[in-house]
């Protein structure tokens, strides 16, 4: 009769999150590689170089289809939040997913542009340049960023511009001579 020890089994990190199928498992770069190809270029149209993947294709269900294809593209964010990548490089990553989410609910142009803007590639080649060299956020990141915060600060300022010019016109015509 064996006998049975009480003690735990001590497992390395790695092959523990390999059999639970934790992060270290389907965070591996063979995985998103795969998942990047299989949502933006897996198919190809034939005879010509055109690819297109299975976001793409989703996008065309109504309603949620470009939410679902959004939702499957925040895995490879959410690896290289895991895999501790720069925040600044997260940051561009959310906004490449939400140009392609944004955009692509436009009926059929939404798709076509979801087919050419091929997030998911961009986002895991971000991903691959942020883990290799000794600088993990580039100038490019930033510059990027720097560039996305200014439109957004004009675009919150065009309210008030507006007004303002709104106001001031109707108090030119309030002043005019023919009124009364």
């Amino acid at each position: 009769m064996a006998r049975e020890s009480s003690e735990p089994e001590v497992l390395p990190p790695d092959a523990a999150r390999q059999r639970m199928g934790g992060a270290g498992g389907a965070f591996r770069d063979e995985n998103l590689d795969v998942l990047s190809r299989v949502l933006d270029t897996w198919f190809r149209v034939p005879g010509t170089s055109i690819r297109f993947g299975l976001d793409g294709i989703i996008g065309f269900v109504p309603g949620v289809g470009d939410l679902l294809a959004g939702l499957a593209s925040c895995v490879i964010v959410l690896a290289a939040y895991f895999r501790g990548v720069p925040l600044v490089t997260i940051a561009r990553m959310v906004v490449n997913l939400a140009i392609e989410v944004g955009v692509g609910m436009v009926p059929v142009l939404g798709n076509l542009f979801d087919i050419a803007w091929r997030a998911n590639r961009r986002n895991y080649h971000l991903l691959e340049r942020s883990l290799q060299g000794p600088t993990r956020s580039t100038a490019g990141d930033w510059l990027f960023m720097g560039l996305l915060g200014l439109g957004l600060v004009a675009l919150a300022m065009l309210p008030f511009v507006l007004l303002v010019w709104l106001g001031g016109a109707v108090l030119h015509a309030v002043r005019a001579p023919g009124w009364r």
